[in-house]
């Protein structure tokens, strides 16, 4: 089973992957942005304006992404585009958050201020989702379309959610 798991930043999908993806078992590919910085030895907020500029930098992760899950049988693949990309997903999830909650998840992971916070997390969703639409056609604001489950996660813990995604997967082997 492949199971797919998207949303933007501050909704838990790192978090949620690996919870689901040790739950079950499975591989767990969360290859990111800031991965890819790394491996290029580039900042990430630099990085992420190049990517403004060249469109072979979010290709070639999607495309790696893709690649490494399906050279599993059984994975958890955690990424922006991942329900819209990995088509051959048996199970497809959207992570939902308000702004406000995504900018206070941020701000205790990275630091900085709540407005901030609040400020990049709105501009990186723009630039996205142009970004997006442009290299692909695709409207991630726009899940209902593509997703089997999306799940508003304000006000419920990693923990909750994973088991959401676990049961529906279970549901979904026992159909198959």
């Amino acid at each position: 089973m492949r199971i797919a798991i998207s949303s933007k930043s501050g909704c838990g999908n790192t978090t949620v992957t690996t919870l689901v993806s040790k739950k079950l078992g499975y591989a767990m590919i969360n290859f990111t942005f800031r991965q890819m910085a790394a491996e290029r030895g580039v900042d990430f907020w630099d990085f992420c304006a190049m990517a403004e500029k060249d469109d072979n930098i979010d290709i070639e992760l999607d495309r790696r992404q893709v690649e490494m899950a399906m050279a599993e049988n059984d994975c958890v693949l955690g990424s922006r585009l991942a329900i819209w990309m990995l088509e051959k997903a048996d199970l497809k999830v959207y992570l939902r958050a308000s702004d406000k909650t995504r900018a206070e998840r941020i701000m205790k992971r990275e630091g900085g201020t709540f407005a901030e916070r609040f400020r990049q997390t709105k501009e990186r969703d723009e630039h996205d989702s142009a970004r997006y639409k442009r290299i692909y056609g695709i409207d991630n604001n726009s899940p209902e379309k593509v997703a089997d489950l999306i799940i508003d996660t304000d006000y419920r813990s990693a923990e909750e959610i994973a088991e959401i995604i676990v049961r529906q997967a279970a549901l979904i082997s026992r159909q198959n």
